[in-house]
C-alpha cells in the first residue's frame, strides 16, 4: 500500500493493482428503452473507480444486474447488452458481455474486460 487516507479508508489509489484481476461490483439498473440505456448516471458514477483501476493496470471485471431475474431463467429484457454497449462507449474500448463470471476469467481479462450478465441474481447458487 501506497498510503492511507482519512479515516483508514482505503482506496483504489492505495493498492498496488499492476497486473492483478479486479471484481468490480457495480449498480447498472438503468432504465432501456427500444435496446438503448435512456439514462447512463449510474454508469458514468462508476467511470471513475473503473478508470483508475485500468490505469493502475488491473485486468477489471464488472459484475451487475438489471431488474430481479428469475433463478436460472434468461430474459432478453433483463439483458446487460445495452449497459456493455454504453460503457464500451463511455471508456473508448470495448466491454464484452459475458454469461458467467468463469467464462470471463479464462484468459479473456485483459485491461477492462467483462460486464457479467446477471451478476449474483437469478442463480439458484446465490
Amino acid at each position: 500500500m501506497t498510503h492511507m487516507h482519512t479515516n483508514d479508508v482505503l482506496r483504489i489509489s492505495d493498492l498496488d493493482l499492476s497486473g492483478k484481476k479486479v471484481l468490480i461490483r457495480v449498480d447498472f439498473n438503468v432504465p432501456i428503452a427500444d435496446g438503448a440505456v435512456t439514462n447512463d448516471a449510474r454508469i458514468r458514477a462508476s467511470l471513475p473507480a473503473i478508470r483508475e483501476a485500468l490505469e493502475a493496470g488491473a485486468s477489471v471485471m464488472i459484475v451487475s444486474h438489471l431488474g430481479r431475474p428469475k433463478p436460472d431463467e434468461k430474459d432478453p429484457e433483463l439483458s446487460l447488452a445495452p449497459v456493455a454497449k454504453r460503457l464500451s462507449e463511455l471508456l473508448g474500448q470495448e466491454v464484452p458481455l459475458v454469461q458467467r463470471l468463469d467464462q470471463g476469467c479464462r484468459g479473456r481479462v485483459r485491461p477492462c474486460r467483462v460486464v457479467r450478465e446477471r451478476a449474483l441474481r437469478g442463480r439458484r447458487n446465490q
